[in-house]
């Protein structure tokens, strides 16, 4: 039980020094799912869209090579299942989209803020976390249960892009993210190359943190296969939804002995962490408030929409969109698309207000 202990702390320990370094790099490079997407929307601009693909190729092609090196198994990540939750993905995916745009970031991009001495995100941060919570064991999860959680499509092969048939596919849609990202010169900055391969390379350690280094063959009282530290038992990677939820409920009843820090846990102290390094370094810390009740509203409500959202579609920008992608899961194509088409849709909601008050 003393190895079994010293294990789980080395998996937590780099956890945490994941979202560390995943916290300098998103501060540093202002790597931003939301952003991205604004940029193309109202700019017309791919750079940060570029940033995010290579990640996703890099995630990939990690996740494969894992896989095929025998170091992890594919089968129990947190993204493989036999069900295509359509509807649960879809209708999750559309909220957190459009609640990211709303609240100004994503999970991520949220803890990144807070490093950086945004005050409007420590509410978002505390909206989203009990709202997820909700979603994940309270009132809003028995109305996830009975409704979208009922509709899905049984795929005994499992619901993954593998279904296609075509070897190596992993390693394929990898390599031709890569290649689009890199055949623009104007993207071979080190600010975009280390956003890119950097938050992906993040990813695939956590990977191979979680499903290699925190595996147990045989747990000393259990007897069974276990998976050190993570809060669903199977392998995970990077998110920023529900184990924002488990934060809060870790630091409300510390003094409970059933309440152990998880891997999410660990990461999401390490990206806060990071990212408050990386703003004194860069001297970018600054204190920064609601500006009128409208804001605060805004933020309220985009809270609630991540976190309600973010545990329906079981994942967010970094959950769905980079760790579970990178598995191929058909649930997480529809998710990031999902979560893509929501965040499209509130921003050019927020554009044409804007021009109804320039008219005025």
């Amino acid at each position: 039980m003393t190895e079994l202990a010293a294990l789980t702390k080395e998996v937590l320990g780099a956890f945490f020094l994941g979202g560390l370094l995943l916290g300098i790099i998103t501060q540093r490079t202002h790597f931003c799912t939301m952003g991205a997407i604004s940029d193309v929307v109202h700019m017309g601009d791919w750079t940060r869209v570029r940033q995010w693909m290579g990640a996703i190729g890099v995630a990939m092609i990690g996740f494969a090579a894992l896989s095929d090196l025998g170091l992890i198994n594919p089968a129990k990540t947190l993204y493989a299942s036999s069900r295509l939750m359509w509807l649960s993905t879809l209708v999750g995916g559309l909220m957190f989209g459009y609640g990211m745009v709303i609240a100004s970031g994503c999970g991520n991009k949220t803890l990144v803020r807070i490093g950086g001495g945004n005050l409007k995100s420590v509410v978002v941060f505390v909206v989203m976390g009990v709202s997820a919570f909700a979603t994940l064991k309270g009132i809003t999860a028995v109305l996830r249960a009975s409704t979208v959680d009922t509709v899905f499509i049984d795929i005994p092969a499992g619901a993954s892009l593998s279904l296609l048939g075509i070897p190596n596919l992993g390693y394929l849609l990898g390599a031709a993210l890569l290649l689009v990202v890199l055949r623009h010169k104007d993207f071979w900055t080190f600010d975009n190359l280390f956003a890119g391969f950097g938050v992906g390379a993040v990813v695939v350690a956590m990977w191979w943190v979680s499903g290699h280094l925190g595996f147990v063959p045989e747990h000393p009282e259990t007897l069974d296969a276990v998976y050190l530290a993570t809060n669903s038992g199977r392998i995970e990677a990077l998110n920023f939804v529900a184990p924002v939820a488990y934060t809060l409920d870790w630091l409300m009843f510390y003094s409970d002995a059933s309440k152990v820090l998880s891997a999410g846990i660990a990461a999401v102290a390490g990206v806060l962490l990071g990212a408050f390094a990386s703003a004194l370094q860069t001297q970018t810390f600054r204190w920064e408030g609601f500006a009128n009740p409208r804001d605060l509203g805004q933020h309220l409500v985009g809270g609630v929409l991540m976190g309600v959202g973010g545990v329906t579609a079981m994942g967010c920008t970094f959950g769905q969109g980079l760790s579970g992608i990178s598995t191929l899961s058909l649930n997480s194509v529809v998710a990031l698309a999902a979560i893509v088409l929501g965040a499209v849709v509130s921003l050019r909601q927020q554009a044409a207000r804007l021009e109804r008050t320039a008219c005025e």
